[in-house]
């Protein structure tokens, strides 16, 4: 079995923000050689996400409106008497999840007709680390 690994950094210019990311991890799986096999992608970082959905304009916005209704940002989070302000973006974090596993077939990702994958940050303006991980033959 081959293993292939690259990471991304972003570091976004809004607090919080969804970068379609799926032409990058294609090139990845292209990179690695495996033809039949998973790619998993992970943020690395407690205040992100990476999700799988369509790429439509709206539906981003209303992810977004919706994450915020959920995990609205606020100033009494028990975690901010650590001094941190971020407490919603940890709960969007949970709500999104860290990482999808995405199936590789004939060297390509396998994902339905409107299937994008996306990073989501809700705590940017820093420097932040996503692992992509190619297991395969």
């Amino acid at each position: 079995m081959k293993s292939y690994t690259e990471y991304l950094y972003f570091c976004t210019q809004k607090h919080r923000e969804y970068i379609n990311i799926t032409e990058k991890v294609e090139e990845v799986v292209k990179k690695s050689q495996v033809q039949e096999g998973m790619v998993l992608v992970s943020a690395m970082h407690i205040t992100a996400g990476v999700y799988v959905n369509d790429a439509e304009d709206g539906l981003i916005a209303d992810i977004d409106e919706w994450l915020e209704k959920l995990a609205p940002f606020k100033r009494d989070y028990r975690h901010h008497a650590t001094g941190e302000t971020n407490g919603d973006a940890h709960l969007k974090s949970l709500l999104v999840h860290h990482e999808v596993i995405v199936p590789i077939t004939k060297g390509k990702l396998d994902l339905g007709p409107w299937q994008q994958i996306f990073y989501a940050e809700f705590d940017g303006q820093r420097r932040k680390r996503l692992i992509i991980k190619v297991l395969g033959e």
